[in-house]
């Protein structure tokens, strides 16, 4: 039965990265009942995404003050902020050319940004900023309950007794990176660390740690830590992440229970089967130290 949308409610707006997770997520609005207003950034969102919302207007990184306007246009009230945002991309040569600032980015840069360029700040000051418009970001993962991993062993192989040690290991580490801001992952094979996850992004640091450690057979993690923000920036892991893993030679990936992503589980699970890659959802345990 097709759910009735209810043209009364203002639309929840979507603010879309890159990647299939802002196209899951319009559709778990629409499967609510609810429209989708969604502001495309420039050069980041799915080419499918237009065609699942309401309405769509696509606008740069940074021009914060063209985001609101649209919003506020159609009426949102409430937005989910969501996708891949490529974070190197801000150290690119002619970056100001391409990404120039309006005035709302350029005075939100200089109260808060000037200082502090880590995403934690960078996300909480664009919601504050928002907020004061009259647009709330809610919880990414409202609209899509069914992508975050569960507990437990998620595929038929689970781990071997060498990966369970390495999880064990590199588990607080992971957390601990969360917390501190650097990134999401680590890999680690015999209890030792070989990548750790920056600002290059989990498949780049998936292909330095193959580079690094050519037997294979290492360990994953990606975890979000106690403090993660679910309104933007939730860790996620997608067909991609398995294909590149396969490639680099892992062996084994661990995800936060309920605090990571997984963005078409089904397929995922498939290519995990395929490449003998145990798959493991685990709870969070506090860091060390």
């Amino acid at each position: 039965m097709q759910t009735r949308t209810d043209t009364s409610a203002p639309p929840i707006g979507l603010i879309a990265g890159g990647g299939r997770l802002p196209v899951l997520t319009a559709q778990g609005v629409r499967a609510a009942g609810r429209r989708v207003a969604c502001v495309g950034l420039k050069d980041q969102y799915d080419g499918d995404l237009p065609g699942e919302c309401d309405q769509f207007g696509h606008a740069g990184i940074i021009r914060l003050g063209r985001w609101v306007r649209l919003l506020r246009r159609w009426g949102v009230r409430e937005a989910v902020m969501i996708g891949v945002v490529r974070k190197a991309r801000m150290y690119e040569p002619l970056r100001l050319v391409r990404q120039f600032p309006d005035w709302r980015a350029a005075r939100l840069w200089y109260r808060v940004l000037r200082h502090d360029r880590r995403s934690h700040a960078l996300l909480g000051a664009v919601a504050d900023e928002l907020q004061r418009s009259g647009i709330t970001l809610i919880d990414s993962t409202r609209y899509i309950p069914g992508a975050l991993a569960e507990s437990g062993v998620l595929t038929r192989r689970g781990p071997t007794a060498e990966q369970a040690g390495d999880i064990d290991f590199g588990w607080p580490l992971a957390v601990r990176l969360n917390e501190l801001d650097i990134g999401q992952a680590v890999a680690v094979r015999d209890r030792a660390v070989i990548a750790v996850e920056a600002i290059e992004g989990t498949d780049a640091m998936i292909r330095r740690a193959g580079e690094l450690c050519r037997i294979g057979g290492w360990t994953l993690i990606k975890a979000a830590g106690p403090r993660q923000d679910m309104r933007f920036d939730v860790p996620t892991i997608g067909p991609q992440t398995i294909e590149t893993m396969h490639s680099a030679g892992a062996k084994c990936l661990v995800v936060e229970t309920g605090r990571v992503i997984i963005a078409d589980k089904p397929r995922v699970i498939e290519l995990a089967e395929r490449y003998g890659i145990a798959v493991v959802g685990r709870e969070h345990a506090p860091a060390a130290g």
